[in-house]
């Protein structure tokens, strides 16, 4: 199986987060893009600040590397004016794909018009520019039941608002990998919680992230159905090596 194509390469972590600079994590992100060139990896996924830099790298590189961003990352809380203005400057600064945070908290106070405004008009924006939209609903936040009715909803907005063209660069996305969990409970993509979201997401696509660090893990969520892989192990994975990385 080739499992390069399934990968989006992952580094999230802002410079006040790791201890290093601006000019250091543009570095990390830099090797990031040139591992995902040299072996056919899918796409990086990186912060806002550093696409316009990568975007360049890799078009020099005449490669066709995908690049993603992360939008209202992490907590999902930001506006939804704040989340299209974000949005709109990763669409200008070249990224191709945009994950991003539902607002889960206003879903568990059951402010479910409120989650479908945030949707709609941040997957509209995404879709006039011909843009992949990912929406993370942070599984780990979530009992089963809440998965399976997030999932549900974000399908059926997606349905009846969007053509079936437009459906193919829509996803659900279980994780951000940030959310601190209690009594050692995963905050990524588990097999169980990925299985709840494939078989509530109609025809949208799903997109697990977070735990997956071994091949033989990333061909059984590829096996279930997901289209992409959210990992920080991604060189690993196509060297048929297991990972530590916490992503």
């Amino acid at each position: 199986m080739n499992i390069a194509q399934y990968l989006d390469s992952t580094y999230l972590k802002t410079p006040a987060q790791s201890g290093l600079s601006e000019e250091e994590t543009l570095e990390i992100d830099k090797n990031l893009a040139k591992v995902a060139i040299d072996h056919g990896i899918f796409a990086v996924m990186i912060r806002p600040d550093y696409v316009s830099e990568i975007k360049k790298y890799i078009q020099e590189n005449n490669s066709d590397v995908v690049v993603g961003t992360v939008i209202g990352f992490h907590e999902g809380t930001s506006s939804v004016e704040e989340k299209l203005s974000e949005a709109a400057k990763a669409i200008e600064d070249g990224a191709d794909e945009l994950d991003f945070v539902i607002n889960y908290s206003e879903y568990l106070k059951g402010n479910l018009e409120s989650v479908k405004n945030e949707f709609l008009k941040c997957t509209q924006l995404c879709i006039q520019h011909q843009k992949v939209a990912k929406w993370i609903i942070e599984i780990a936040a979530l009992s089963d039941e809440q998965i399976a009715d997030l999932t549900k909803n974000i399908s059926n907005w997606a349905e009846e608002n969007f053509s079936e063209e437009d459906l193919s660069k829509i996803f659900v996305k279980s994780s951000t990998g940030f959310y601190e969990t209690k009594d050692g409970k995963a905050n990524g993509a588990t097999f169980e919680g990925i299985k709840i979201m494939l078989d509530n997401a109609g025809k949208l696509l799903v997109k697990a992230a977070g735990g997956v660090r071994t091949p033989e893990d990333a061909e059984k969520m590829i096996n279930l159905g997901v289209k992409r892989i959210g990992t920080s192990s991604a060189l690993a994975l196509i060297k048929n090596e297991s990972s530590s990385e916490g992503y």
